[in-house]
């Protein structure tokens, strides 16, 4: 079984180098992933400066994607959402 894992794995590894990978495809995930990245950066300086007020938001994946997307406005919900419901 696991010899039919690496078989397709390494085929597909040749194809693509072979063939290329497609730009289509890895665009709007590099734009993910970077979006990604900035919303755990937002949520990481946003605990660091807001511990002081006693203020912690998680950093999941959940949360680092609303704030990857939304930006300011989704620390702000997310930090609403931890004072009046949490």
């Amino acid at each position: 079984m696991n010899i039919w894992i690496i078989g397709g794995l390494l085929l597909l590894i040749v194809f693509l180098l072979v063939k290329g990978i497609p730009v289509n495809f890895t665009k709007p995930l590099g734009k993910g992933a970077i979006k990604l990245t900035i919303g755990i950066l937002f949520l990481f300086f946003f605990n660091l400066f807001g511990a002081s007020f006693g203020l912690h938001i998680p950093i999941n994946v959940f949360t680092a994607v609303i704030v990857g997307l939304l930006g300011v406005p989704g620390i702000a919900s997310l930090t609403a959402i931890h004072v009046f419901l949490i």
